[in-house]
């Protein structure tokens, strides 16, 4: 009885929602903003949650839809926006790490086409222990947050 019991909560919730929920690194929320045509780069932001009892390293990410794909952070220095690459980042066990505007992002550069509105395309996150980690990231327009953290602006280094 218990085994129907299991079989009839595992198609109302379909095998990829247990899936996701037995790994240790989760990601959620993954969107980027729509590009401009002739655009080259583009910004990915998402939250990376680590259920494990252990520490994990993010040291690299990958897509198809740009010829590379670098983490960055955007600090503000003394009023002038900085932003520079960032070698790996430590997700602490238990621990969860946002990639939003003005701080922690994926930067996505030598798009192979704009980044369009409604469209959506994988991301692979690679972890020192839990290996490569990929989710689809929805292109839509990024709400109640600052623009200014994806192009050159007045004052900006990069």
């Amino acid at each position: 009885m218990k085994l129907l019991a299991l079989i009839a909560a595992l198609s109302c919730f379909g095998l990829g929602a247990i899936a996701q929920e037995t790994a240790t690194i989760h990601l959620a929320g993954a969107e980027a903003r729509p590009t401009a045509p002739g655009a080259t780069t583009g910004v990915v932001y998402l939250i990376v949650m680590n259920h494990g009892a252990t520490d994990d390293t993010l040291s690299s990410v990958a897509t198809p839809v740009a010829e590379s794909a670098s983490m960055h952070r955007t600090t503000d220095e003394n009023g002038i926006m900085k932003m520079e690459p960032v070698a790996s980042i430590l997700v602490k066990a238990n621990g969860a790490v946002g990639f939003q505007p003005n701080g922690l992002h994926i930067m996505l550069m030598g798009l192979k086409q704009p980044l369009n509105l409604g469209d959506s395309f994988p991301i692979t996150l690679n972890f020192a222990a839990a290996g490569p980690v990929t989710t689809t990231v929805k292109v839509e327009r990024v709400t109640g947050k600052p623009e200014h953290d994806m192009g050159a602006m007045p004052g900006m280094k990069m």
